[in-house]
């Protein structure tokens, strides 16, 4: 039931013994806009990065696929790290190498 006039910055409503009439400065006024404004800036970037986050979650790879998917090449060469130990340590590489 508040009826605002943004013009002569009054507020008036009904009260239990007549009207309430709540009254401002335009400097009073002037001050809560640049305080309004200035808490609105941190609200936008926030919101700006949820809308970021969301759209970076959607672009996500799927958390299901398993990463470790290595194939091992099917021509593969032996080669013993040590010729002159008997042990069976190998190092082994695809057998389809260039030679540059």
């Amino acid at each position: 039931m508040a009826v605002p006039n943004y013009t002569y910055l009054k507020l008036k409503m009904p009260g239990p013994n007549g009207v309430i009439t709540v009254e401002s400065t335009y400097e009073h006024a002037y001050d809560y806009d640049v305080e309004c404004v200035e808490y609105a800036k941190p609200l936008m970037e926030a919101e700006t990065l949820l809308l970021n986050l969301d759209r970076l979650g959607s672009e996500a790879p799927d958390s299901k696929r398993h990463a470790g998917t290595f194939k091992p090449m099917e021509a593969i060469k032996l080669i013993s790290i040590d010729p002159t130990c008997s042990d069976d340590r190998v190092l082994r590489i695809s057998a389809t190498l260039d030679i540059k």
